[in-house]
């Protein structure tokens, strides 16, 4: 999911799996997120610690997530991020 645009059309075909009765949603982060997110990591340590670097790259989900409960809500579908 690289753009706003293509969150909204995620929002559209999430609404449409939830019609039909289904209510499990994974969601990644935003194209180039993750890539951009370990290159900083690595400026920071050679070997970056297993644990911050968790922290650093779940920061690429939670952006994602947000947004796409903001543009499930647009358009009248219940969410929440986590």
């Amino acid at each position: 999911m690289g753009s706003a645009e293509r969150i909204k059309n995620v929002a559209k075909r999430i609404a449409q799996a939830r019609e039909a009765g289904h209510d499990v949603v994974v969601v990644s982060a935003m194209s180039g997120e993750t890539n951009r997110l370990v290159a900083l990591a690595h400026e920071m340590q050679d070997c970056p610690d297993p644990r911050e670097m968790d922290v650093v790259l779940s920061t690429g989900e939670q952006v994602t997530i947000g947004l796409l409960a903001m543009a499930l809500k647009s358009i009248g579908v219940p969410a929440k991020s986590y």
